[in-house]
């Protein structure tokens, strides 16, 4: 009998993926069993907007306002990196962010990024292709150092300065600011949302810091539109929980949101 492997079945399960209503209010969808689960239900519920170019993304904030364990969350996601079912990005927001995507969303993300350079005829993109057989099966962390990158790139081709500012250029790699021979992996095309990111973030706290109690019900909240942000409300809302900015009471009257004082 053929043996399974633990990453088929989570592949199966990703296949199998929850189809999360968009309808379902926060207040009584806020915390899920597991890690995979939660991931699950907020790619469904990510943003589905002509703004938004990238592939759904999850914030490890997000998981931490989504599953009460933290050590859980840590520990499943860890996992599910080892197992090639996501991938974690060290996010460029000045602040201590991690996003995570499904392997299949970024390597789709990927293929976007191919398509738009044959359009410009560009005759290195090979370098794509080794990119993805060679680099990111291999190398599962946020970073890589200069002479690995080569080194895996090498398995692929000859490699030229050009393949690497090419994938600079596409998005793929950021440079660490504090050692430019070590590169971050990075989104393509994310860099617009990182400011609404950070603009909403903002948005949201000072909306609810104008407020008397600095407070409100969830229910109406979730409801609101943010100006600066192409993220949703109820996006920002698990973020800003799970970063410990926002906390929630529950109340005979419904969920309340509220600004933490520390």
């Amino acid at each position: 009998m053929e043996k399974i492997s633990r990453s088929d079945g989570k592949k199966r399960e990703r296949e199998e993926e929850i189809e999360a209503d968009e309808t379902l209010s926060l207040e009584n969808n806020l915390t899920f069993s597991d890690t995979l689960i939660a991931l699950q239900i907020m790619r469904a519920q990510f943003p589905n907007t002509e703004k938004v170019a990238v592939k759904p993304f999850v914030l490890r904030s997000q998981l931490y306002s989504s599953v009460n364990d933290r050590t859980q969350v840590d520990r499943e996601l860890e996992s599910l990196r080892v197992e090639k079912v996501v991938r974690i990005f060290k996010l460029n927001t000045g602040q201590d962010d991690h996003a995570i995507m499904f392997m299949d969303d970024y390597l789709k993300q990927i293929e976007v990024v191919v398509k738009r350079m044959e359009a410009k005829n560009r005759d290195d993109i090979a370098v794509f292709d080794w990119f993805k057989t060679y680099v990111i099966v291999s190398k599962l962390d946020t970073g890589i150092g200069h002479q690995e990158l080569c080194s895996l790139l090498s398995f692929g081709g000859k490699v030229k300065d050009e393949h690497i500012s090419l994938l600079i250029n596409a998005g793929l790699l950021t440079r660490q600011l504090i050692d430019s021979n070590t590169y971050w992996f990075a989104i393509p095309y994310i860099g617009s949302i990182l400011k609404g990111l950070s603009q909403g973030r903002k948005e949201l706290l000072s909306f609810l810091n104008r407020r008397k109690y600095k407070e409100m019900l969830m229910a109406p909240l979730e409801k609101k539109r943010l100006r600066h942000s192409s993220l949703d409300m109820r996006f920002h809302l698990r973020d800003l929980i799970g970063s410990g900015h926002l906390k929630t009471l529950r109340t005979p009257t419904g969920l309340f949101v509220r600004v933490s004082k520390d």
